[in-house]
């Protein structure tokens, strides 16, 4: 499936900002079921220094400054890819999450998407016991770690409203779980909080939704905007499996994945420093179309 991919990113300060250095993360890259065909991010202003790279999970990352006084900072990205989902896994052939918590407590591999990074705290996401036993209630004894993780996703949209007011980017994940309410960002970071409390590898996946659904499909949540969703480690026959609790349904060929880390701090879109005397805002649109 190809899909045309366009963000645009505004963000309009309250006075003229002299200097600013950030650290973007809007670089798609190819991987097992993703290809990218074509690639170009725009900057306005023009950056003085622009640096591109790929952080420790493989996410394409840029650097870049801006030494002119500006009060915009105006980015736009553009992107073509095809996505061919991996080939489905049953939920009940995987095995025992006792035995997933044994096999990744016992890993010795570091490299990137080994589940030893995804087992700990991190910064967007502590083990809370209010959350913890919140998910325990899917993981019932010798119970398919997929199966369980499905059924934590489905109470979870039955349980949890959306509401892009309910909360911002700053919210905690335990805040969120009082409200019983928020954005795919909270929801993601609940239920990874709750799989890791009960020794889980869980992971946080940023990305974007086809913004018209399939044919004879209903709208999901999300859409329009950067998305996020959660990939939970079944094993290494199964391998990272993709759920998304905002939509309680599993990832696949609607979600285009963009990043991968242990939560929304390893991939937010813009992080940077800047002195700003005012407020500021930010304004942002995504566009997802499936090419003809």
């Amino acid at each position: 499936m190809i899909y045309e991919i366009r963000q645009l990113m505004r963000y309009s300060y309250g006075s003229y900002v002299p200097v600013a250095r950030h650290l973007m993360r809007l670089k798609a890259l190819s991987g097992p079921s993703l290809d990218v065909m074509e690639g170009e991010i725009r900057i306005d202003p023009a950056p003085a220094e622009r640096v591109d790279a790929v952080d420790f999970f493989g996410n394409g990352i840029t650097h870049f400054s801006i030494r002119a006084p500006h009060n915009v900072l105006a980015i736009e990205s553009r992107a073509v890819v095809d996505l061919k989902p991996l080939a489905e896994i049953a939920a009940a052939d995987t095995p025992a999450w006792e035995e997933i918590r044994l096999s990744a407590f016992s890993a010795t591999s570091l490299e990137p998407h080994s589940p030893v990074h995804f087992l700990f705290p991190s910064p967007d996401v502590p083990i809370d016991d209010a959350i913890r036993d919140y998910a325990a209630h899917s993981f019932s004894v010798g119970r398919p770690v997929l199966d369980a993780a499905i059924d934590l996703m489905r109470r979870m949209r039955a349980d949890f409203a959306y509401d892009p007011v309910a909360t911002t980017v700053m919210t905690p994940a335990r805040a969120a779980f009082d409200l019983k309410r928020g954005v795919c960002q909270d929801f993601a970071h609940i239920m990874i909080g709750g799989m890791r409390s009960l020794g889980l590898p869980a992971a946080y996946v940023s990305g974007y939704l086809r913004t018209i659904p399939r044919p004879g499909q209903p709208r999901i949540q999300g859409a329009d905007a950067m998305h996020a969703w959660v990939s939970v480690w079944c094993g290494e026959d199964a391998g990272w499996q993709g759920l998304d609790p905002t939509n309680a349904v599993r990832a696949g060929i609607d979600h285009i994945p963009l990043g991968f880390g242990r939560d929304y701090s390893d991939v937010s879109p813009l992080d940077g420093v800047i002195v700003d005397a005012g407020s500021h805002s930010v304004a942002v649109a995504v566009d997802v179309a499936q090419r003809a």
